[in-house]
Protein backbone atom coordinates (compact mmCIF):
# COMPACT_ATOMS: atom_id res chain seq x y z
CA UNK A 1 0.00 0.00 0.00
CA UNK A 2 2.77 2.11 0.85
CA UNK A 3 4.65 2.15 -2.55
CA UNK A 4 1.49 4.34 -3.95
CA UNK A 5 2.74 7.10 -1.57
CA UNK A 6 4.73 10.10 -1.78
CA UNK A 7 7.60 10.37 0.27
CA UNK A 8 8.36 12.44 3.50
CA UNK A 9 10.09 15.51 2.98
CA UNK A 10 10.28 18.92 3.12
CA UNK A 11 7.67 19.26 -0.24
CA UNK A 12 5.45 17.09 1.24
CA UNK A 13 5.44 18.31 4.74
CA UNK A 14 2.40 20.42 4.35
CA UNK A 15 0.45 16.90 3.18
CA UNK A 16 0.81 15.94 6.32
CA UNK A 17 -2.94 15.30 8.43
CA UNK A 18 -3.26 18.08 11.35
CA UNK A 19 -3.06 15.62 13.85
CA UNK A 20 0.46 14.69 13.18
CA UNK A 21 3.40 17.52 14.80
CA UNK A 22 5.78 18.89 12.42
CA UNK A 23 9.05 20.76 12.44
CA UNK A 24 8.00 24.43 14.15
CA UNK A 25 11.02 26.32 12.38
CA UNK A 26 12.42 27.28 9.38
CA UNK A 27 14.55 23.96 8.38
CA UNK A 28 16.58 26.20 5.79
CA UNK A 29 17.84 28.55 8.84
CA UNK A 30 19.54 25.61 10.31
CA UNK A 31 23.08 25.62 11.52
CA UNK A 32 25.04 22.05 12.93
CA UNK A 33 26.17 22.46 16.19
CA UNK A 34 26.25 19.09 16.96
CA UNK A 35 28.11 15.93 15.20
CA UNK A 36 26.70 12.73 16.65
CA UNK A 37 28.17 9.22 16.76
CA UNK A 38 25.99 6.54 15.85
CA UNK A 39 22.76 7.62 14.63
CA UNK A 40 20.55 5.05 15.58
CA UNK A 41 16.99 4.60 16.13
CA UNK A 42 17.29 5.51 20.22
CA UNK A 43 19.44 8.65 19.08
CA UNK A 44 16.74 9.61 16.80
CA UNK A 45 13.79 9.06 19.62
CA UNK A 46 15.90 10.66 22.40
CA UNK A 47 18.32 13.11 21.78
CA UNK A 48 16.89 14.78 18.80
CA UNK A 49 13.59 14.78 19.85
CA UNK A 50 14.98 16.94 23.05
CA UNK A 51 17.04 19.12 20.88
CA UNK A 52 14.41 19.55 18.18
CA UNK A 53 11.67 21.03 20.75
CA UNK A 54 14.58 24.04 20.93
CA UNK A 55 15.25 24.75 17.21
CA UNK A 56 12.29 27.68 17.11
CA UNK A 57 14.07 29.47 19.54
CA UNK A 58 17.77 28.54 18.51
CA UNK A 59 18.17 26.94 15.25
CA UNK A 60 22.16 26.96 15.52
CA UNK A 61 22.21 23.28 17.32
CA UNK A 62 21.41 21.25 14.17
CA UNK A 63 22.57 17.68 14.02
CA UNK A 64 24.77 15.43 11.63
CA UNK A 65 24.53 12.14 12.57
CA UNK A 66 27.48 9.44 11.37
CA UNK A 67 27.03 6.18 11.05
CA UNK A 68 30.02 3.91 12.23
CA UNK A 69 29.29 1.01 10.50
CA UNK A 70 25.91 0.92 8.02
CA UNK A 71 24.50 3.47 5.54
CA UNK A 72 21.44 2.13 5.79
CA UNK A 73 19.71 4.98 8.15
CA UNK A 74 21.65 7.65 5.50
CA UNK A 75 20.08 5.50 2.56
CA UNK A 76 16.63 5.78 3.60
CA UNK A 77 16.83 9.38 5.41
CA UNK A 78 18.70 11.13 2.51
CA UNK A 79 15.91 11.25 0.09
CA UNK A 80 13.54 12.55 2.26
CA UNK A 81 15.58 15.04 3.31
CA UNK A 82 16.47 13.57 6.82
CA UNK A 83 13.43 14.07 8.15
CA UNK A 84 11.80 11.26 10.12
CA UNK A 85 8.77 10.83 12.28
CA UNK A 86 8.48 9.47 15.94
CA UNK A 87 5.88 7.13 16.87
CA UNK A 88 4.86 7.02 20.32
CA UNK A 89 2.67 4.04 21.58
CA UNK A 90 1.20 2.94 24.68
CA UNK A 91 -2.09 1.15 25.21
CA UNK A 92 -4.28 4.19 24.18
CA UNK A 93 -2.63 4.56 20.90
CA UNK A 94 -0.08 6.47 18.73
CA UNK A 95 1.24 10.14 18.66
CA UNK A 96 3.05 11.08 15.76
CA UNK A 97 5.53 13.74 15.15
CA UNK A 98 7.88 14.18 12.66
CA UNK A 99 11.55 15.55 13.53
CA UNK A 100 13.50 18.05 11.37
CA UNK A 101 16.67 18.24 13.26
CA UNK A 102 18.92 16.21 11.14
CA UNK A 103 21.83 18.31 8.69
CA UNK A 104 23.50 15.48 7.26
CA UNK A 105 24.46 12.08 7.59
CA UNK A 106 27.73 10.57 7.16
CA UNK A 107 28.54 6.94 6.72
CA UNK A 108 32.73 6.77 8.57
CA UNK A 109 33.83 3.66 6.34
CA UNK A 110 32.50 4.83 3.29
CA UNK A 111 35.10 8.14 4.09
CA UNK A 112 36.35 8.71 7.46
CA UNK A 113 38.04 11.90 6.43
CA UNK A 114 34.45 13.57 5.64
CA UNK A 115 33.60 12.71 9.28
CA UNK A 116 37.22 14.86 10.83
CA UNK A 117 36.24 17.50 7.99
CA UNK A 118 32.97 17.46 9.85
CA UNK A 119 33.84 17.02 13.40
CA UNK A 120 36.60 20.15 12.75
CA UNK A 121 33.89 22.64 11.75
CA UNK A 122 33.78 25.98 13.82
CA UNK A 123 30.82 25.92 14.34
CA UNK A 124 30.86 22.14 16.15
CA UNK A 125 30.67 22.87 20.21
CA UNK A 126 29.73 19.11 21.35
CA UNK A 127 29.39 15.56 19.89
CA UNK A 128 27.24 13.32 21.20
CA UNK A 129 26.88 9.44 21.38
CA UNK A 130 24.99 6.08 21.48
CA UNK A 131 27.01 3.78 19.69
CA UNK A 132 26.32 1.09 22.71
CA UNK A 133 28.51 -0.17 25.35
CA UNK A 134 30.95 -2.07 22.74
CA UNK A 135 31.41 0.96 20.38
CA UNK A 136 33.75 2.50 23.94
CA UNK A 137 36.27 -0.32 22.73
CA UNK A 138 36.91 -0.84 26.30
CA UNK A 139 36.82 -3.54 28.52
CA UNK A 140 33.86 -3.54 30.97
CA UNK A 141 35.50 -5.36 34.03
CA UNK A 142 38.44 -3.09 34.28
CA UNK A 143 36.55 -0.08 32.74
CA UNK A 144 40.22 0.83 30.49
CA UNK A 145 40.71 0.74 26.96
CA UNK A 146 40.70 -2.68 25.11
CA UNK A 147 44.57 -2.23 23.63
CA UNK A 148 43.78 -5.53 22.03
CA UNK A 149 40.62 -4.82 20.35
CA UNK A 150 40.90 -4.85 16.27
CA UNK A 151 39.59 -1.25 15.51
CA UNK A 152 42.34 0.23 18.44
CA UNK A 153 45.02 -1.92 16.44
CA UNK A 154 44.44 0.08 13.19
CA UNK A 155 43.47 3.17 14.88
CA UNK A 156 46.92 3.65 15.76
CA UNK A 157 48.32 2.39 13.24
CA UNK A 158 45.84 4.47 10.56
CA UNK A 159 45.17 7.33 12.87
CA UNK A 160 44.11 9.58 10.06
CA UNK A 161 41.33 7.02 8.60
CA UNK A 162 39.73 5.87 12.33
CA UNK A 163 37.19 2.93 12.72
CA UNK A 164 36.38 3.11 16.02
CA UNK A 165 34.75 6.41 18.34
CA UNK A 166 37.57 6.78 20.63
CA UNK A 167 40.13 7.12 17.20
CA UNK A 168 37.61 9.87 15.53
CA UNK A 169 37.54 11.54 18.83
CA UNK A 170 40.92 11.74 19.02
CA UNK A 171 42.26 12.41 15.63
CA UNK A 172 39.11 15.43 15.67
CA UNK A 173 40.49 16.75 19.04
CA UNK A 174 44.22 16.74 17.37
CA UNK A 175 43.15 18.55 14.51
CA UNK A 176 41.21 21.30 16.22
CA UNK A 177 44.09 21.90 18.97
CA UNK A 178 46.35 22.11 15.42
CA UNK A 179 44.36 24.88 13.69
CA UNK A 180 43.49 26.71 17.14
CA UNK A 181 39.98 26.03 17.51
CA UNK A 182 38.58 25.46 20.74
CA UNK A 183 37.61 21.62 21.41
CA UNK A 184 34.40 20.89 21.44
CA UNK A 185 32.55 18.95 24.54
CA UNK A 186 31.93 15.23 24.18
CA UNK A 187 29.10 14.05 25.87
CA UNK A 188 27.92 10.19 26.17
CA UNK A 189 24.30 9.00 25.99
CA UNK A 190 25.14 5.34 26.79
CA UNK A 191 24.39 3.05 29.35
CA UNK A 192 27.85 3.11 30.95
CA UNK A 193 28.79 3.68 34.49
CA UNK A 194 30.17 6.91 35.25
CA UNK A 195 29.95 7.51 30.97
CA UNK A 196 31.27 10.49 30.71
CA UNK A 197 34.39 9.87 32.82
CA UNK A 198 34.60 6.03 31.08
CA UNK A 199 34.98 7.66 28.03
CA UNK A 200 37.25 10.53 29.02
CA UNK A 201 39.47 7.49 30.37
CA UNK A 202 39.71 5.39 27.08
CA UNK A 203 39.92 8.60 24.62
CA UNK A 204 43.31 10.07 26.66
CA UNK A 205 44.62 6.53 27.05
CA UNK A 206 44.05 6.54 22.77
CA UNK A 207 45.96 9.68 22.83
CA UNK A 208 48.65 8.52 24.87
CA UNK A 209 49.66 5.72 22.91
CA UNK A 210 50.48 8.08 20.23
CA UNK A 211 50.98 11.32 21.62
CA UNK A 212 51.80 11.95 25.69
CA UNK A 213 51.19 15.25 25.01
CA UNK A 214 47.99 15.15 23.47
CA UNK A 215 46.44 12.78 26.05
CA UNK A 216 47.68 16.03 28.53
CA UNK A 217 45.64 18.52 26.19
CA UNK A 218 42.85 16.37 26.26
CA UNK A 219 43.05 15.60 29.93
CA UNK A 220 43.21 19.32 31.07
CA UNK A 221 41.00 20.82 28.39
CA UNK A 222 38.11 18.95 26.88
CA UNK A 223 34.94 18.32 28.65
CA UNK A 224 33.46 14.81 29.00
CA UNK A 225 29.95 15.45 31.34
CA UNK A 226 28.18 12.30 32.03
CA UNK A 227 24.71 11.97 31.29
CA UNK A 228 21.81 9.26 32.26
CA UNK A 229 19.87 8.73 28.87
CA UNK A 230 16.48 6.36 29.46
CA UNK A 231 13.83 5.26 26.92
CA UNK A 232 12.34 2.32 25.36
CA UNK A 233 12.95 1.83 21.61
CA UNK A 234 12.22 -1.26 19.62
CA UNK A 235 14.30 -1.91 16.63
CA UNK A 236 12.14 -0.56 13.71
CA UNK A 237 10.10 -3.31 11.40
CA UNK A 238 8.80 -3.41 8.33
CA UNK A 239 5.05 -3.80 10.34
CA UNK A 240 5.91 -0.67 11.89
CA UNK A 241 7.33 1.69 8.66
CA UNK A 242 3.62 0.23 6.86
CA UNK A 243 1.52 1.55 9.35
CA UNK A 244 3.16 4.71 10.31
CA UNK A 245 3.11 5.50 6.65
CA UNK A 246 -0.43 5.03 6.65
CA UNK A 247 -0.86 7.51 9.33
CA UNK A 248 0.90 10.05 7.68
CA UNK A 249 -0.14 10.12 4.20
CA UNK A 250 3.39 9.54 3.01
CA UNK A 251 5.93 7.05 3.02
CA UNK A 252 8.37 7.11 5.72
CA UNK A 253 11.43 4.07 5.26
CA UNK A 254 12.71 4.76 8.94
CA UNK A 255 10.51 5.77 11.54
CA UNK A 256 10.84 5.03 15.03
CA UNK A 257 8.69 3.80 17.71
CA UNK A 258 8.70 4.20 21.54
CA UNK A 259 7.34 4.85 24.70
CA UNK A 260 5.66 8.20 25.96
CA UNK A 261 8.24 8.39 29.10
CA UNK A 262 11.47 9.83 28.36
CA UNK A 263 14.16 11.17 30.99
CA UNK A 264 17.54 13.00 30.20
CA UNK A 265 20.12 13.33 33.38
CA UNK A 266 22.90 15.95 32.17
CA UNK A 267 26.14 16.95 33.70
CA UNK A 268 25.94 20.80 33.45
CA UNK A 269 29.69 21.20 32.27
CA UNK A 270 29.78 22.42 28.49
CA UNK A 271 32.36 25.08 28.21
CA UNK A 272 31.31 25.69 24.34
CA UNK A 273 27.88 26.22 25.27
CA UNK A 274 24.72 24.11 24.83
CA UNK A 275 21.27 24.27 23.96
CA UNK A 276 18.91 24.97 26.42
CA UNK A 277 17.56 21.33 26.41
CA UNK A 278 15.75 22.11 29.74
CA UNK A 279 13.08 23.60 27.74
CA UNK A 280 12.47 20.11 26.71
CA UNK A 281 12.57 18.42 29.64
CA UNK A 282 16.07 17.43 30.46
CA UNK A 283 17.02 17.86 33.70
CA UNK A 284 21.45 19.46 34.29
CA UNK A 285 22.46 18.83 37.45
CA UNK A 286 26.15 18.58 39.41
CA UNK A 287 26.60 15.22 39.75
CA UNK A 288 24.77 12.19 38.08
CA UNK A 289 26.32 9.57 39.51
CA UNK A 290 22.85 8.52 42.11
CA UNK A 291 20.31 9.07 38.69
CA UNK A 292 22.78 6.75 36.32
CA UNK A 293 23.43 3.93 38.85
CA UNK A 294 19.37 4.03 39.65
CA UNK A 295 18.85 3.68 35.88
CA UNK A 296 21.29 0.75 35.23
CA UNK A 297 20.36 -1.45 37.78
CA UNK A 298 16.53 -0.65 38.23
CA UNK A 299 15.50 -0.84 34.77
CA UNK A 300 18.56 -2.32 32.63
CA UNK A 301 19.50 -4.52 35.29
CA UNK A 302 15.64 -5.94 35.19
CA UNK A 303 15.62 -5.41 31.20
CA UNK A 304 18.51 -7.74 30.79
CA UNK A 305 17.47 -10.21 33.08
CA UNK A 306 13.81 -10.62 31.39
CA UNK A 307 15.46 -10.55 28.21
CA UNK A 308 17.64 -13.73 28.55
CA UNK A 309 14.74 -15.38 30.97
CA UNK A 310 11.92 -14.20 28.51
CA UNK A 311 14.00 -15.67 25.97
CA UNK A 312 14.38 -19.15 27.46
CA UNK A 313 10.91 -19.03 27.96
CA UNK A 314 10.20 -18.81 24.89
CA UNK A 315 8.50 -15.16 24.62
CA UNK A 316 9.41 -12.92 21.95
CA UNK A 317 8.87 -9.82 23.65
CA UNK A 318 9.46 -7.92 27.15
CA UNK A 319 5.44 -7.35 27.93
CA UNK A 320 4.50 -10.92 26.35
CA UNK A 321 7.44 -12.14 29.41
CA UNK A 322 5.69 -9.80 32.20
CA UNK A 323 2.64 -10.75 30.93
CA UNK A 324 3.44 -14.73 32.52
CA UNK A 325 2.80 -16.21 35.32
CA UNK A 326 5.52 -15.44 38.09
CA UNK A 327 7.72 -12.85 36.13
CA UNK A 328 6.07 -9.36 36.90
CA UNK A 329 6.21 -10.75 40.73
CA UNK A 330 9.77 -11.62 40.39
CA UNK A 331 10.97 -8.76 38.63
CA UNK A 332 9.67 -6.62 41.48
CA UNK A 333 11.14 -8.56 44.05
CA UNK A 334 14.33 -8.08 42.72
CA UNK A 335 14.09 -4.28 42.45
CA UNK A 336 12.73 -3.86 45.84
CA UNK A 337 14.57 -6.47 47.85
CA UNK A 338 18.28 -6.95 46.03
CA UNK A 339 18.49 -3.85 43.87
CA UNK A 340 16.87 -0.75 45.68
CA UNK A 341 19.50 -1.19 48.95
CA UNK A 342 22.82 -0.69 46.89
CA UNK A 343 21.29 2.34 45.78
CA UNK A 344 22.63 6.03 47.33
CA UNK A 345 19.90 8.59 48.70
CA UNK A 346 18.23 10.51 45.70
CA UNK A 347 16.30 13.53 48.03
CA UNK A 348 12.89 14.37 46.48
CA UNK A 349 13.18 11.46 43.98
CA UNK A 350 10.37 8.81 44.24
CA UNK A 351 11.84 5.95 43.85
CA UNK A 352 8.80 3.89 44.73
CA UNK A 353 7.13 5.49 42.10
CA UNK A 354 10.25 5.60 38.89
CA UNK A 355 9.73 1.39 40.13
CA UNK A 356 6.08 1.12 39.22
CA UNK A 357 6.70 3.44 36.31
CA UNK A 358 8.82 0.63 35.04
CA UNK A 359 6.54 -1.99 35.47
CA UNK A 360 4.19 0.02 33.51
CA UNK A 361 6.45 0.82 31.29
CA UNK A 362 7.92 -3.22 31.06
CA UNK A 363 4.45 -4.26 30.65
CA UNK A 364 3.36 -1.81 27.68
CA UNK A 365 2.28 -3.80 24.59
CA UNK A 366 2.32 -1.51 22.20
CA UNK A 367 6.14 -1.56 22.04
CA UNK A 368 6.97 -5.09 21.03
CA UNK A 369 10.36 -5.31 22.32
CA UNK A 370 11.83 -7.88 21.28
CA UNK A 371 14.12 -9.81 24.00
CA UNK A 372 16.63 -11.10 21.98
CA UNK A 373 17.26 -7.32 20.89
CA UNK A 374 17.86 -6.83 24.86
CA UNK A 375 20.17 -9.65 24.54
CA UNK A 376 22.62 -8.63 22.29
CA UNK A 377 26.51 -7.71 23.52
CA UNK A 378 25.16 -9.12 26.80
CA UNK A 379 29.44 -9.44 27.88
CA UNK A 380 29.53 -5.62 27.19
CA UNK A 381 26.39 -4.97 29.70
CA UNK A 382 26.64 -8.00 32.41
CA UNK A 383 29.30 -5.84 34.42
CA UNK A 384 27.69 -2.53 34.61
CA UNK A 385 23.88 -3.86 34.93
CA UNK A 386 24.14 -6.93 37.44
CA UNK A 387 27.64 -7.90 38.40
CA UNK A 388 28.32 -4.80 40.28
CA UNK A 389 25.12 -4.81 41.94
CA UNK A 390 25.83 -8.38 42.75
CA UNK A 391 29.71 -7.31 44.55
CA UNK A 392 27.58 -5.02 46.23
CA UNK A 393 25.54 -7.11 48.13
CA UNK A 394 28.45 -9.77 47.93
CA UNK A 395 30.49 -7.14 50.35
CA UNK A 396 27.42 -6.20 52.50
CA UNK A 397 26.99 -9.98 53.27
CA UNK A 398 23.02 -9.95 51.59
CA UNK A 399 21.86 -12.17 49.47
CA UNK A 400 21.60 -11.53 45.16
CA UNK A 401 19.48 -15.07 44.49
CA UNK A 402 17.28 -12.72 41.85
CA UNK A 403 20.00 -11.28 40.37
CA UNK A 404 22.15 -14.99 40.24
CA UNK A 405 19.45 -15.81 38.32
CA UNK A 406 19.58 -13.31 35.60
CA UNK A 407 23.65 -13.74 35.06
CA UNK A 408 22.61 -17.84 34.94
CA UNK A 409 20.21 -16.93 32.70
CA UNK A 410 23.28 -15.31 30.25
CA UNK A 411 25.43 -18.24 31.20
CA UNK A 412 22.63 -20.32 29.53
CA UNK A 413 21.75 -18.06 26.74
CA UNK A 414 25.31 -17.98 25.16
CA UNK A 415 25.86 -21.84 25.37
CA UNK A 416 23.87 -21.50 21.75
CA UNK A 417 21.32 -23.49 22.05
CA UNK A 418 18.07 -22.82 23.54
CA UNK A 419 15.39 -25.25 26.03
CA UNK A 420 14.73 -27.27 22.64
CA UNK A 421 17.97 -27.59 21.23
CA UNK A 422 17.30 -25.23 18.45
CA UNK A 423 20.36 -23.00 17.67
CA UNK A 424 20.20 -19.47 19.01
CA UNK A 425 21.57 -16.62 17.56
CA UNK A 426 24.34 -14.98 19.81
CA UNK A 427 24.61 -11.44 19.02
CA UNK A 428 27.95 -9.97 20.78
CA UNK A 429 31.14 -8.90 20.21
CA UNK A 430 32.76 -12.48 21.80
CA UNK A 431 30.14 -14.76 20.10
CA UNK A 432 32.97 -16.93 18.82
CA UNK A 433 34.75 -17.28 22.31
CA UNK A 434 31.35 -17.86 23.85
CA UNK A 435 30.98 -20.72 21.73
CA UNK A 436 33.76 -22.17 21.93
CA UNK A 437 34.36 -21.81 25.40
CA UNK A 438 31.15 -23.71 25.98
CA UNK A 439 30.97 -26.18 23.33
CA UNK A 440 29.91 -29.20 24.57
CA UNK A 441 29.55 -28.60 28.09
CA UNK A 442 26.37 -30.09 29.41
CA UNK A 443 27.00 -29.68 33.42
CA UNK A 444 26.19 -26.14 35.12
CA UNK A 445 29.72 -26.60 36.92
CA UNK A 446 31.28 -26.77 33.74
CA UNK A 447 29.48 -23.72 31.90
CA UNK A 448 30.33 -22.10 34.91
CA UNK A 449 33.88 -22.49 34.97
CA UNK A 450 34.53 -21.93 31.38
CA UNK A 451 32.41 -18.53 31.77
CA UNK A 452 33.75 -17.37 35.00
CA UNK A 453 37.37 -17.62 32.75
CA UNK A 454 36.30 -14.07 30.40
CA UNK A 455 38.43 -11.91 32.91
CA UNK A 456 37.17 -8.99 30.52
CA UNK A 457 33.63 -10.16 31.93
CA UNK A 458 34.03 -10.89 35.36
CA UNK A 459 36.29 -9.18 37.51
CA UNK A 460 39.09 -11.85 39.50
CA UNK A 461 38.24 -11.13 42.88
CA UNK A 462 34.13 -11.73 41.85
CA UNK A 463 35.31 -15.01 39.45
CA UNK A 464 36.98 -16.54 42.55
CA UNK A 465 34.29 -15.64 45.09
CA UNK A 466 32.96 -19.06 46.73
CA UNK A 467 29.61 -17.76 47.37
CA UNK A 468 29.33 -16.40 44.24
CA UNK A 469 30.45 -18.89 42.25
CA UNK A 470 28.14 -20.92 44.60
CA UNK A 471 24.46 -19.14 44.02
CA UNK A 472 25.29 -18.68 40.34
CA UNK A 473 26.09 -22.52 40.25
CA UNK A 474 22.75 -23.26 42.02
CA UNK A 475 20.88 -21.02 39.84
CA UNK A 476 22.26 -22.47 36.98
CA UNK A 477 21.55 -25.96 37.81
CA UNK A 478 18.13 -25.09 38.44
CA UNK A 479 17.60 -23.65 35.24
CA UNK A 480 19.59 -26.59 33.03
CA UNK A 481 16.84 -29.64 34.98
CA UNK A 482 13.38 -26.82 35.58
CA UNK A 483 13.56 -24.89 32.48
CA UNK A 484 13.41 -21.01 32.28
CA UNK A 485 9.53 -20.75 33.04
CA UNK A 486 9.52 -23.13 36.07
CA UNK A 487 12.22 -21.40 37.25
CA UNK A 488 10.59 -18.13 37.55
CA UNK A 489 7.57 -19.55 38.94
CA UNK A 490 9.19 -21.80 41.70
CA UNK A 491 11.81 -19.08 42.38
CA UNK A 492 11.02 -18.90 45.99
CA UNK A 493 11.53 -22.81 46.60
CA UNK A 494 15.08 -22.35 45.31
CA UNK A 495 16.17 -19.01 47.07
CA UNK A 496 18.82 -19.49 49.28
CA UNK A 497 20.06 -16.78 52.31
CA UNK A 498 23.87 -16.05 52.83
Amino acid sequence: MTGTLNSLSDRTLADLPATVGKPAYDRSQLKTGIIHLGIGAFHRAHQAVYTENILQDDPSWGITGVSLRSPDTRDALAPQDYLYSVAVRDGAGEKLHVIGCLTDILVAPENPDAVLQAMCQPDIRIVTLTVTEKGYCYAPASRTLDESNSDIIHDLKHPHAPRSAPGFLVEAIKRRHASGLQPFTILSCDNLPANGATLKRVTVRLAELTNPELGRFITEHVAFPSSMIDRIVPATTDQDRASVSRALNVKDQWPVCTEPFSQWVIEDHFPSGRPSWEKSGATFVRDVAAFELMKLRLLNGSHSTLAYLGFLSGHETVSATMAAAGFKTFIRAMMDEEITPTLPALPDFDLSTYKDQLIERFCNPALHHRTAQIAMDGSQKLPQRLLNTIQNRLLAGQSFDRLALGVAAWMRFVTGKDEHGQAIDIRDPLREQLLQATAGLTTAQDILSALLAFDSIFAPELAQNARFKSVILQQLETLLTSGATKTVQNFRFVSTKP
